[in-house]
């Protein structure tokens, strides 16, 4: 019997390309779709139950929506740009021209644990605060983007300096509202897995770490000027300007800023936030605080309301009658059309201007916020 004839020449050349491409094709469907298997996870849960019964009774809540004090816009048309066009063709030195120094923070040993004051900065607005032997981490993100596909969004332009698994033993854990630079699915779950701590959220953040297998004990919802005490610290969900959402619904859980109280020290975390007079109000309930953690970056005219410029951080700080200014929200993402280091460039020279203390560490390095390190420009030689 004789063997069929395999083609040969030009055809068989098309055929077999044909062939390749269509694997190819299937290679990159099937690769999409297991980048994507995890989205509607990570877009969380929505308000129902009891959590939107008590989310209708927030004196922030009205129309099915949380709503800030005043009336504000999250993007403002301006007839003089195509944002568009910048965010593609625009000149701005978005990222780093070399790689952003990273600090793997030193065990502290013989510390007073009455006033222990100190802030390790991890990137972005990922912070922890160590304060009279207890500690807070704000919003963590340690995922490589920030967004619900891990092969599309935001970046990061540096590593996080610790791993979550090298963290020490936390005893809360602050989420300002559901921005997925602010709240992180994989971060929450490997927390939920290696820490014990409580998660302080605002009112409808719940529902997320629901989804996310989160205990039901070890979530607390808080609306603003509520208080929660937590290992002998005093923690108060505070006001900020700003708005919510994960998918395609706006504003269906609350944002917020943060007040975290011990015996003797203070600190005051602002979220994300336009500038606004709930500052001073904050700083005459609340304060003075020994340290407040700014957010500088991301900030643009298109979006005035709900992102303070450098300069605003500035007055913020002092209507909260802070001490030291510590910038978060800025290095970490590329989430705006400035330079990238346009934010602390700006707030350096506020600060000069108008006599505040400021410490800008490294990503991981430990702000000892009664003996601070001196202002260096290190960002400078990178940026």
């Amino acid at each position: 019997m004789r063997a069929s004839k395999e083609p040969t020449g030009p055809a068989a050349g098309r055929r077999i390309s044909r062939s390749a491409a269509g694997l190819a094709t299937l290679a990159g469907l099937t690769g999409v779709a297991w980048g994507a298997r995890n989205i509607p996870a990570a877009l969380g849960g929505r308000l129902a139950g009891p959590r939107a019964d008590r989310a209708a009774r927030s004196p922030q809540y009205r129309d099915g929506t949380f709503h800030n004090r005043a009336g504000t816009r999250t993007m403002v048309a301006a007839a003089d740009r195509n944002l568009l066009r910048e965010l593609i063709f625009g000149r701005q030195k978005r990222r780093p021209t070399e790689p952003v120094p990273l600090v793997r923070p030193a065990v502290e040993t013989g510390i007073d644990s009455a006033r222990e004051l100190n802030v390790v900065w991890y990137g972005h607005a990922s912070t922890l605060v160590e304060i009279e032997g207890r500690r807070v981490l704000l919003d963590p993100v340690w995922s490589d983007r920030c967004s619900p596909a891990a092969a599309v969004g935001p970046r990061r332009l540096h590593e996080p300096p610790v791993r979550l698994d090298e963290l020490p033993r936390i005893d809360a854990i602050l989420i300002s509202h559901d921005h997925y630079d602010h709240l992180d699915m994989a971060t929450v779950r490997e927390l939920t897995l290696r820490q014990a701590a409580p998660f302080l959220v605002p009112l409808g953040v719940g529902a997320h770490l629901d989804r996310w297998g989160v205990p039901a004990d070890r979530i607390i919802e808080l609306d603003w000027s509520q208080t929660h005490r937590v290992a002998d610290l005093e923690i108060t969900c505070t006001a900020a300007q700003h708005f919510s959402g994960r998918g395609l619904r706006r504003n269906g859980t609350l944002w917020s800023s943060w007040v975290v109280a011990g015996g003797q020290r203070k600190v005051y975390y602002t979220g994300d936030s336009g500038y606004f007079g709930g500052y001073a109000e904050i700083g005459a309930e609340h304060g003075p605080f020994d340290v407040t953690l700014m957010q500088i970056g991301a900030y643009d005219r298109s979006w005035p309301s709900i992102h303070m410029f450098p300069e605003e951080a500035v007055t913020a700080h002092l209507d909260l009658r802070g001490g030291l200014f510590v910038p978060v929200h800025w290095a970490t993402f590329n989430l705006a059309l400035h330079d990238w280091s346009e934010p602390v460039d700006r707030l350096w020279a506020e600060a000069k201007a108008r006599d505040v203390r400021l410490a800008v560490p490294r990503p991981g390095e430990r702000v000892v916020v009664d003996d601070p390190p001196p202002v260096d420009g290190w960002w400078q030689g990178v940026a």
